[in-house]
């Protein structure tokens, strides 16, 4: 009993895992501080979203340094990043934020990838991430904290009398959706590069 609460405790209640599960407790607080009427709570939920997503950052490195890459944060750790952004665009279409058409075009794009990957798991198929993938996501992450703070702000150090970062938050997440497309091209493609040299290989 000891040697599989010890296995259980090594794959599934590791530190980087209890992170990347921390991180889904982090949504709710966040969807709670939006409010139109309340730009320091807008700003309190950005702040809130920023850091769970450099958690993302910090549980990946410290699963590779303590060398406790396990199945299971293979499985949640990009999860939880799914989880996290389609909530957050979510809330924010029902909050008037982002035209709902956006996250439609995210969502057909995560079930389409995650169908290939699926055929590929299933086919022994591996397939690394690309860059437009991650570009995709730095983009997104970005622009909803934008669209978190939401409000206009006087920013003369940057040469501009204001800054609408709703407006801003609106075009990086345009932006992600040209990537995502792009990275779903460049997945697909290795996916038929590596169905075609599995064939071979039979």
């Amino acid at each position: 009993m000891s040697s599989r609460f010890d296995r259980f405790k090594r794959e599934v209640l590791n530190l980087p895992n209890m992170i990347t599960i921390g991180r889904l407790f982090m949504i709710p607080p966040v969807l709670l501080l939006i409010d139109r009427s309340d730009p320091f709570k807008c700003l309190i939920a950005m702040l809130l979203f920023m850091i769970a997503s450099a958690l993302d950052i910090a549980d990946g490195w410290l699963a590779r340094r303590r060398g406790l890459v396990t199945v299971f944060g293979k499985f949640m750790d990009p999860l939880a990043d799914k989880i996290m952004v389609m909530a957050l665009l979510v809330y924010l279409v029902a909050d008037g934020r982002v035209p709902a058409w956006i996250v439609v075009l995210l969502l057909a794009r995560e079930f389409y990838i995650s169908g290939l990957r699926l055929i590929a798991a299933n086919e022994s198929v591996v397939i690394a991430a690309g860059p437009g993938g991650k570009a995709k996501t730095a983009f997104q992450l970005v622009g909803i904290c934008f669209i978190l703070v939401h409000y206009q702000y006087r920013m003369p150090l940057f040469g501009a009398d204001s800054l609408d970062f709703g407006v801003v938050g609106f075009w990086l997440l345009m932006l992600s959706i040209v990537m995502s497309y792009y990275s779903a091209l460049e997945y697909t493609v290795l996916f038929g590069q590596g169905m075609a040299s599995r064939r071979a290989d039979a």
